[in-house]
């Protein structure tokens, strides 16, 4: 029973397009709307381009780098390092979308306490994302990828059953208790090393079901470098 709960929730992590969806997701627009609302009471910060978080000092740059930030409007901040020599569609992708600034106001649209952070999504609703779709480098797919899905790992959603449906929706793991469900079946590309703070704060939101209260606003993600002393 265990291991179909754990599969059950790694296959809801998908992208569900579906049409026979399409009632839910007229539901669900009246908690967006109302969401809309509350969000207009947040301070939006600025750009923070330079800083330390735990231990690290970061200098945001126009290069693209393999390392980024996740900076959210209240200013909070993560630290994610693009990682994983099976995954260069995917990290190319992602790259690609940071360059563009695809990810500026993007919410967290789906938070599930103890499992994952979603966003990635640009209307907000889990199901839509970017125009263009990559091949799911995963197990399951053909593609060898020995990246686990341990806290902390970014790793890319996907339609519930269409294995090369991921654009620019991704999660990151909150924890290490379904691993056995997702390796394998999704792709995994970089992890957090830094902000963890933010990161149990986010999964921490106060959720209606899995969609958050109020859906936390990513300001910004940009390259960085690391400073050396």
């Amino acid at each position: 029973m265990r291991k179909m709960k754990y599969l059950f929730m790694a296959l809801s992590i998908g992208l569900i397009l579906c049409a026979c969806e399409a009632k839910k997701e007229k539901s669900s627009e009246k908690v967006d709307n109302k969401v809309e609302e509350k969000q207009e009471e947040k301070i939006v910060t600025e750009e923070i381009t330079t800083g330390t978080i735990d231990g690290y000092t970061f200098e945001e740059t126009e290069e693209v780098t393999d390392r980024v930030k996740i900076q959210m409007n209240n200013g909070d901040i993560m630290l994610i390092v693009l990682s994983n020599k099976d995954t260069p569609k995917t990290i190319a992708n992602f790259k690609k979308l940071v360059k563009e600034k695809f990810y500026d106001g993007i919410t967290f649209h789906r938070i599930v306490k103890d499992f994952m952070i979603q966003g990635g999504d640009p209307t907000g609703t889990g199901y839509h994302g970017s125009d263009e779709k990559i091949k799911g480098e995963f197990q399951a797919n053909g593609v060898k990828n020995t990246l686990s899905h341990t806290k902390g790992v970014i790793s890319m959603a996907r339609g519930a059953t269409d294995m090369n449906s991921a654009s620019s929706q991704f999660f990151i793991c909150t924890s290490d208790k379904y691993i056995s469900s997702l390796d394998g079946y999704y792709a995994a590309f970089g992890k957090v090393f830094a902000g963890w703070d933010t990161l149990e704060k986010l999964n921490n939101t106060k959720v209606v079901g899995e969609t958050p209260v109020q859906k936390p606003i990513i300001k910004s993600i940009r390259f960085i470098k690391l400073k050396t002393s």
